[in-house]
């Protein structure tokens, strides 16, 4: 299976939204920000290693807090997953912490001040 075929495509997508699902409902550790989200999933074409690219919008105390608690339910997700979702093997989830929404933020913050700046009389 090459990387960008459809049958890939397909896992990355059904992964995806079961991770979301996954760590916003049913991992019950309160280091886990409530603000977390899944950006992107990457499930290798052998379906043996996964990479989640996760976004906590928070200061860096609540991304690290995030990550520790991710790293430690680690097992429990991938088992969650394994139950969940019906693939020859259940890939290994490597975390990446991913800035992409407070970058969006902080921008979406910067134009609107410059737009207020620039109000016509």
């Amino acid at each position: 299976m090459r990387k960008n075929s459809i049958k890939n495509i397909r896992i990355n997508e059904e992964v995806y939204r079961e991770l979301a699902q996954i760590i916003r409902g049913d991992i019950k550790d309160p280091r886990i920000s409530p603000l977390t989200s899944v950006v992107a999933v990457e499930v290798a074409p052998d379906l043996k290693t996964c990479k989640a690219y996760i976004s906590v919008l928070g200061d860096n105390e609540a991304i690290k807090s995030t990550y520790q608690g991710l790293k430690s339910a680690e097992g429990f997700i991938r088992r969650e997953l394994a139950r969940r979702i019906n693939l020859r093997n259940t890939p290994s989830i490597t975390f990446v912490m991913d800035n992409s929404i407070e970058y969006g933020v902080n921008m979406s913050k910067l134009i609107d001040d410059v737009n207020k700046g620039n109000t016509i009389d």
